[in-house]
């Protein structure tokens, strides 16, 4: 497999749209693109050795995803936050999961404890041998975990609505410590929680380990901005 300009790896014609889009998200993730920066559509047709209408679908499912903006007649642009709009995303997320979270932990089952236990088990698998982006999806797959064992179809529709904002959070929280188990470590005591059937403790565990996040991002993003 040859190697391109920007080092991309020449890809395979299947699911090539897909293949694009993690190899530009696992870019994005280790902070080859900066913030705001435009992606030059023609350059990365070059780049992957495609021609520019695989670029722009991936382009647009990363969009669809929350790390990429479009601008008319200008193209792709990494997407950008300010922490008062961080700070939101977590307010809302706290909200939508704390209610979430009280609803599961009187109906807990069996059958959700093993199911929670079993992604959590997942979590840390990617975090030895999976990618960045599996390591985000699986995150992600254990909060909605919480938000579809509660019975609420609803919440589990506006948290589908605002994974997009948490994916690019959790990418944050990733930056934040040198070894990726840990992030998936900090998942454990709410499950510890669930497990006493508490609303009160599950809401508490949830409260400090998105909080925990939350401060921590917003506090790196406020002194971003000073600098």
């Amino acid at each position: 497999m040859t190697t391109t300009t920007r080092g991309f790896a020449t890809i395979q014609q299947r699911d090539l749209v897909n293949q694009i889009a993690d190899m530009l998200t696992e870019a994005l993730l280790k902070g080859e693109f900066a913030p705001g920066v435009h992606l030059a559509e023609a350059q990365l047709a070059r780049d992957f050795g495609v021609s520019r209408a695989p670029v722009r679908e991936a382009a647009r499912l990363l969009e669809s995803r929350g790390m990429l903006v479009s601008q008319p007649r200008r193209g792709f642009f990494v997407r950008t936050f300010n922490a008062d709009e961080l700070d939101d995303v977590y307010d809302l997320r706290l909200c939508l999961e704390r209610h979430a979270i009280r609803l599961l932990a009187g109906k807990l089952t069996a059958a959700m404890e093993a199911a929670l236990s079993h992604q959590l088990e997942t979590m840390r698998q990617v975090a030895r041998d999976g990618t960045a982006v599996q390591q985000i999806e699986e995150d992600v797959a254990f909060h909605r975990m919480l938000c579809e064992f509660s019975g609420n179809q609803r919440l589990v529709r506006v948290f589908d609505e605002l994974c997009h904002e948490m994916r690019f959070c959790i990418l944050l929280i990733g930056q934040l410590y040198d070894d990726p188990l840990r992030v998936a470590d900090t998942h454990e005591p709410i499950l510890e929680a669930l497990r006493t059937r508490s609303p009160d403790a599950g809401e508490a565990a949830l409260d400090y380990h998105i909080g925990v996040a939350q401060q921590r991002v917003v506090e790196m993003f406020r002194e971003r901005a000073k600098g």
